[in-house]
């Protein structure tokens, strides 16, 4: 854990969707690829890197959590995204092996974000919730969450942040 940061809330990022959009941004040199699922590569020539906003590292640092990858990318992210934005090494999550669905229609990360939290306020960007996990963290989790979902053709946007901001001042003004 970054030292510093143990108060601050967790804030997991997923990474195809919210960092690398489905859609080229404006200007990318990349052909669209639709709503092509994207496969995590240790190929530093894969042509969706090209997505990502460089910009995007300094933003997600700026907003003061600590920083988590929740992303099949696992330790392949710190290798691959961390240094195209400018992010140091992140801690990873990591999932079970298991192909077990989830009960109840939850996203198969849910139950395993919110043991990882153990109580810590989190955010969690990602492009595939649904208020289905919504309600269950609500439920089950004692620390305050925001489950925001990313568009995954636009990736992180200035509302993404911004929603993002509003609701980690909240809770910085009831502390």
């Amino acid at each position: 854990m970054t030292p510093g940061l143990a108060n601050h809330p967790l804030i997991y990022v997923d990474v195809d969707g919210p960092l690398i959009p489905f859609k080229a941004r404006p200007g990318g040199r990349d052909p669209d690829l639709g709503g092509a699922v994207l496969q995590p590569l240790n190929d530093t020539g894969n042509p969706l890197l090209d997505r990502l906003d460089p910009d995007v590292g300094r933003r997600l640092l700026a907003l003061g959590g600590q920083l988590v990858w929740a992303t099949t990318w696992m330790a392949e992210a710190n290798e691959v995204i961390s240094p195209r934005l400018g992010l140091p090494r992140l801690p990873v999550v990591d999932w079970p092996g298991d192909d077990e669905e989830p009960k109840h229609g939850l996203h198969w990360k849910t139950l395993v974000l919110v043991e990882w939290a153990a109580g810590r306020p989190f955010v969690w960007l990602d492009d595939e919730l649904a208020d289905v996990d919504r309600r269950w963290v609500a439920a089950h989790h004692p620390g305050r969450a925001l489950l925001h979902r990313v568009d995954p053709y636009l990736g992180l946007t200035e509302a993404d942040f911004s929603a993002v901001r509003s609701w980690i001042g909240q809770g910085d003004s009831a502390a």
